[in-house]
C-alpha cells in the first residue's frame, strides 16, 4: 500500500471529516490534541495529513502535495482546480446567493455594482444573464456593502439566512448550492489509484448508510 498524503481545511469541517476518516480507519496519533503541529503521519506510514487554510486545500491538491483533500464546492467554482471531484461528503451545506436591500429593487438600466469575495462566481452568474457588473472584491464583512450605497448586491455564502436577517438584507436568487467535496490530484489518480478509489468508495458506502 501507498502513502495516503491528505490535505484537511482546519476548522470544524475539517474535524468533521477527520472523525470520518478515523472511523474508516485512517487515523493518526495528535491530530486532534490541540497541538499547533500542521503535518501528522501514522506509525504504519499508511497516511500523512496536514491542515490547511480551506481555500488553500485545492491549490495543495492541483500541486501534487496532496494526493487527496477536502474542500468546498464554493472554492473549486472560484479557482476552477485542475482535479479530479470523487465524492461530494454532504458536509458544510449552504447556498452561493445574491442578496439585497430588503424590497429594494436595482435599475436594470445601469451596471449592476456587486461587492463578493467570490469574483469569479459573480461574473460567472452575471454573464450568463448578459448583465454587466462592477466586481467589488472585499475580504469580509460584505453585508455591510448594501447598507452603505457601496454596492447594490452582495454575492456570498448563505447558511442559515439570520446574518441576511439581522442586517436588513435577503436573498434575491440562489446561484448554487454549496458542500464539501472530496478531490484528488490527477497523477495521484492514476498512480495511486487503488489506495485513492479505495478510500472515496469507503466514504461513499458511509455516507449512503446513514442517509
Amino acid at each position: 500500500m501507498q502513502k495516503l498524503n491528505i490535505a484537511l481545511p482546519k476548522g470544524r469541517l475539517g474535524e468533521k471529516v477527520y472523525k470520518l476518516l478515523e472511523e474508516l480507519g485512517y487515523g493518526c496519533p495528535g491530530m486532534t490534541d490541540g497541538s499547533r503541529k500542521l503535518i501528522f503521519e501514522d506509525e504504519g506510514g499508511m497516511v500523512r495529513y496536514f491542515w490547511v487554510k480551506p481555500s488553500d486545500v485545492d491549490i495543495y491538491v492541483e500541486r501534487g502535495a496532496a494526493d487527496i483533500g477536502v474542500v468546498g464546492r464554493d472554492i473549486l467554482l472560484e479557482h476552477n482546480p485542475d482535479v479530479y471531484e470523487l465524492v461530494d461528503l454532504g458536509f458544510g451545506k449552504c447556498r452561493m446567493c445574491v442578496a439585497g436591500v430588503v424590497g429594494q429593487e436595482v435599475s436594470t438600466d445601469r451596471t449592476l455594482r456587486v461587492a463578493t469575495k467570490f469574483p469569479g462566481i459573480a461574473k460567472a452568474h452575471y454573464s450568463s444573464k448578459s448583465r454587466e457588473i462592477d466586481i467589488i472584491k472585499l475580504s469580509g464583512s460584505i453585508e455591510i456593502a448594501p447598507i452603505l450605497g457601496l454596492s447594490d448586491v452582495i454575492v456570498d455564502i448563505v447558511e442559515t439566512g439570520s446574518t441576511l436577517k439581522e442586517n436588513n438584507l435577503e436573498v434575491k436568487d440562489t446561484i448554487v448550492d454549496i458542500s464539501a467535496r472530496l478531490i484528488a490530484n490527477k497523477a495521484a489518480y492514476r498512480f495511486k489509484n487503488e489506495e485513492v478509489t479505495a478510500l472515496a468508495e469507503k466514504i461513499r458506502e458511509v455516507l449512503e448508510m446513514r442517509k
